[in-house]
């Protein structure tokens, strides 16, 4: 299940990616690069940059929705009684100078 998950996630980030690419900015993104500036044919201009906007809200709350359930339910939990390194202090075997 969760290398069913994985592989779900990276297929949405690949996809967040480009969406947020796509979009055009000031200078044009990298929808004037790949297409010559002919984005806005299919769909028209203003309904492409709205399908976009929309397309990249979704895949990001998908992104995030899927990260927190990976962590939370998948993800391998430590022992609460474990110590950082910090608070076992220095080994006994150093000598300081």
């Amino acid at each position: 299940m969760f290398t069913l998950l994985l592989i779900i996630e990276i297929i949405v980030s690949f996809l967040l990616i480009v969406a947020v690419l796509m979009q055009a900015s000031k200078g044009g993104g990298l929808a004037g690069v790949m297409s010559g500036g002919q984005v806005g044919t299919m769909f028209g201009v203003r309904r492409t940059a709205d399908f976009l906007s929309k397309a990249t809200t979704w895949l990001a709350v998908m992104f995030v929705g899927l990260c927190l359930v990976m962590n939370l339910f998948f993800l391998p939990t430590q022992s609460t009684n474990q110590e950082s390194v910090i608070q076992e202090g220095a080994p006994a075997s150093s000598q300081q100078r």
